[in-house]
């Protein structure tokens, strides 16, 4: 089994720091790599990246992350990333990689994914050339999405994991309102999941959201923004590649609150 720690949207400050660093500490005994689903600062300044680069440094598991809404709004998100890689993390935006725990080889691919909405009432690429653009910027994210999926399935890893911070799915928005639904994610996002293949696709971005989701191809959906699991993070056991499906169950691991 492979054990995959997972939160998002823990929007740290300096007011903030050394909150999730305790329960991070513990990752060592109950997971074998780390998730960050996005939005992991509040406006995306250098000052807080290095708040959350000093709770993620020699953790003792891999970390991994993707970039949120909120770590763009100060347009700096290349130093974001430089900061969290400088710590150790392997920060994705249309990348995949394979890291290692003991005998474990997980593979992620990432993106921040982007807004759309889902079937039925989705944004289209049609009219005016801002549309355009919003629905083609959507539509690029699930693609590279996809391509680093692939990449994943060329290689060997014991389980192939998707992270986004945009949801993939509309059910993990269950609590939402309805008429944000299109801010939150795109079905773009479980296209691409579907066509290259998962065993978990994991996000955040959805602080009212539900954490339980699927594909219509069957792919588990956990919404792990930390308002939704209300605790530093959630820990879900997925059975190598064998054949069978990814653990519906999730063994939780309490931390304090951002």
């Amino acid at each position: 089994m492979t054990r995959i720690a997972a939160v998002g949207d823990i929007h740290m400050g300096p007011h903030s720091e050394g909150t999730l660093r305790p329960a991070f500490e513990t990752l060592p005994d109950c997971a074998d790599v780390l998730l960050l689903a996005g939005d992991l600062t509040r406006h995306g300044t250098a000052e807080e990246a290095r708040v959350v680069a000093r709770e993620i440094k020699g953790l003792g598991v891999p970390v991994v992350a993707v970039l949120g809404n909120h770590d763009h709004h100060d347009d700096s998100p290349e130093l974001v990333t430089e900061i969290l890689r400088d710590a150790g993390a392997h920060v994705l935006e249309g990348e995949a990689t394979v890291v290692t725990h003991g005998d474990h080889r997980i593979g992620v691919a990432g993106t921040k994914g982007f807004g759309g909405g889902f079937v039925g009432r989705c944004a289209g690429e049609f009219g005016e050339p801002i549309m355009k653009e919003f629905v083609r910027y959507s539509r690029h994210r699930a693609d590279t999405l996809c391509a680093a999926l692939e990449d994943l399935a060329r290689r060997e890893c014991d389980v192939r994991i998707a992270l986004t911070h945009f949801s993939p799915v509309p059910d993990t928005l269950a609590g939402e309102p309805p008429e944000i639904y299109p801010f939150l994610g795109s079905y773009l996002l479980a296209e691409a999941i579907d066509t290259a293949g998962a065993d978990l696709a994991v996000h955040g971005h959805a602080h009212s959201g539900t954490e339980h989701g699927r594909t219509s191809g069957g792919v588990r959906v956990r919404n792990v923004a930390q308002p939704v699991i209300g605790r530093a993070f959630h820990v879900y056991s997925l059975p190598d590649h064998d054949g069978s499906p990814p653990s519906s169950g999730a063994a939780a691991s309490a931390g304090p609150m951002a």
